[in-house]
């Protein structure tokens, strides 16, 4: 069981993102509708059990990285029993975490003693109205609170803010001015077309360009950094600023070249593209018997077979009106 994951395009595979539940407490109108949607039944779910199995057959094949995420992860009932578990696992060498932050700032002081190397904070607003707005809840309070409590705990924290045209566009230049007196990552996403209802983009409004273009315009000496492998991020500098910008091309697409990652949805799905349906169930072959070499065998065919880009993988979904999911569902 022992080397390394590729791909059927040659890319080497070293980063788990796994969803470890699909309910959470916020409404994001571009995630999900408000009514909110039909949470997996428990039984449906993986088990922290199964989790941690899949976890240790990936390791050896050459998962180093793993990202636990949502829904909101800490909605999940004894979710840092879990944390402390995966945190044993010989041959890991990044556990991150994607959170809302409603919940969060409790923990913080644990995670820090975990090791935790990052979290992704998810915030699309400095605003406490548009915020509100935006997630149907009155939570910044609480996500600030998170915040604040992750950068004095030393813990690598980056900023996620979805760009909406006519909803937060007059947040981008606030937020990116947090940069200059926190040591943090500042990241603009484009918006997907995942909310729950099936939306299509003719046109995307706010473009990675039309984006870092904007903040250019308020920021002239911007400067390009060089960006790790596998990085989903454009990364810049701004001249006497503590923090960077990243900005994202979730619906552009443009770094699926590169792309390390595969996905496994609280179901147990596996996705390796996001924008792919999910091309094998982990939950039924483990529930099946499988032993862990037919478990790893099963991952190593899964990529042999993967999508070459987001825009491929989109072409092969089935006219099924299941096929777009919240990201509540994906995986965040």
């Amino acid at each position: 069981m022992t080397g390394q994951l590729f791909d059927n395009h040659g890319r080497q595979i070293n980063y788990l993102r796994l969803a470890v539940t699909d309910r959470c407490n916020l409404r994001c109108f571009y995630c999900m509708p408000e009514e909110g949607i039909n949470y997996v039944a428990r039984t449906q779910l993986l088990t922290y059990e199964e989790m941690l199995r899949m976890v240790q057959v990936l390791v050896p094949l050459g998962i180093e990285k793993i990202r636990l995420t949502g829904g909101e992860p800490f909605l999940r009932r004894d979710f840092m029993d879990f944390l402390r578990a995966i945190s044993t696992i010989e041959g890991l060498k990044q556990i991150n975490l994607t959170t809302n932050g409603t919940l969060t700032e409790q923990h913080v002081p644990e995670l820090k003693q975990l090791g935790i190397h990052s979290v992704n904070l998810s915030i699309d607003s400095l605003d406490r109205q548009r915020f509100h707005e935006i997630t149907r809840r009155d939570s910044l309070p609480e996500v600030w609170a998170t915040f604040e409590a992750l950068v004095a705990h030393g813990i690598d924290t980056k900023l996620n803010a979805v760009v909406m045209d006519q909803r937060n566009i007059e947040d981008i230049l606030p937020m990116v001015e947090l940069t200059k007196k926190y040591p943090v990552s500042v990241r603009f996403i484009e918006e997907m077309p995942f909310n729950g209802d099936t939306a299509h983009y003719q046109k995307l409004p706010w473009d990675h360009r039309r984006i870092t273009e904007h903040i250019r315009a308020a920021y002239p000496g911007l400067e390009k950094l060089v960006d790790p492998p596998g990085s989903t991020s454009y990364n810049y500098s701004i001249p006497g600023h503590q923090g960077t910008v990243g900005i994202i091309a979730a619906y552009s697409r443009t770094f699926c070249g590169s792309c390390n990652r595969i996905r496994v949805t609280p179901k147990g799905l596996l996705k390796t593209c996001l924008y792919d349906q999910g091309v094998l169930s982990i939950r039924d072959i483990m529930r099946a018997g499988a032993t862990d070499d037919q478990l790893a065998d099963a991952f190593t065919t899964a990529l042999q077979h993967r999508a070459k880009d987001g825009w491929e993988a989109e072409g092969r979904l089935s006219n099924d009106p299941n096929a777009r999911e919240s990201m509540a569902t994906i995986g965040g």
